[in-house]
């Protein structure tokens, strides 16, 4: 059995996901900006699944070379992962007119090109040890122009059409790419975004629930070994996943009304 690595994996989906592989034996290499967070999160792994080898690199995805490097490094000990699991990201909602330019580009260079570069160093190495299996995290915003994710949403597109394409052009290396593309999760994440949304866009984003990270994981894990190119979990996702381009007018429309009713009261 291969390891697994994990951008992201010091927090919300992404740990969950680590001490899932884990404790089915897969050693791991996490990555994520805060080393005193990742030093909690193996010690906790390590607990659940103390035979386990686990390295840790305290990096900020964005930052192309220490993430190159940070992946070599782990390539080297570990050798190459069976699971890649691309979890790190940011979200900041605001509006277009108050957000500044170098807030897209870091939405982008977190969200897209941090994981491009984790997919780009590890596809070689994945498709000389016989193939593996990449975990993409998208997003509801994804599917359609949400009210204030002007800089969010454009780096989830980003990853929903990169997972589409990758599905079809690493498939030839018996490695699976799969994007899940989860409703409001109980993370870290979801508590920073919450302090920037507009009052409109908390109420267009409603009525997905809320999901715990260890339901998230399990679904993505099951549909990357599954070898599924998507992952949706719950009928709001679902739906969007599958009826997206229809339902858009009809969801325009429900954006409307709800931007409507907040900018009168």
């Amino acid at each position: 059995m291969r390891a697994a690595f994990i951008t992201g994996g010091s927090s919300g989906i992404g740990f969950a996901a680590a001490m899932q592989l884990a404790i089915k034996g897969h050693d791991l290499a996490l990555f994520a900006r805060d080393a005193s967070r990742l030093l909690a999160a193996r010690e906790a792994i390590l607990q659940e699944a103390p035979a386990v080898k686990i390295e840790t690199y305290a990096v900020d995805v964005a930052n192309e070379p220490a993430l190159t490097d940070a992946l070599e490094d782990a390539l080297a000990k570990l050798g190459a992962p069976e699971m890649a699991i691309a979890s790190a990201g940011i979200a900041q909602p605001g509006l277009f007119r108050a957000q500044s330019p170098d807030l897209h580009r870091r939405h982008m260079a977190v969200n897209y090109f941090g994981t491009l570069t984790f997919v780009q160093i590890l596809s070689k190495p994945m498709a000389q040890a016989g193939g593996g299996h990449i975990g993409l995290i998208s997003s509801g915003a994804a599917f359609f122009g949400i009210y204030g994710y002007g800089a969010y949403a454009p780096s989830k597109f980003a990853l929903r059409g990169l997972g589409e394409i990758l599905h079809l052009e690493l498939a030839d290396a018996n490695i699976t790419t799969t994007v899940i593309y989860p409703p409001d999760t109980d993370t870290p994440q979801l508590l920073e975004e919450k302090r920037t949304k507009p009052a409109a866009t908390q109420k267009i984003t409603e009525g997905g629930g809320l999901w715990q990270p260890e339901d998230i994981a399990a679904r993505l894990i099951a549909g990357m070994r599954a070898g599924r190119p998507s992952v949706a979990p719950g009928f709001q996702m679902a739906a969007l996943n599958r009826l997206g381009s229809l339902l858009s007018p009809l969801l325009r429309w429900h954006q409307k009304r709800i931007i409507s009713q907040h900018n009168t009261q």
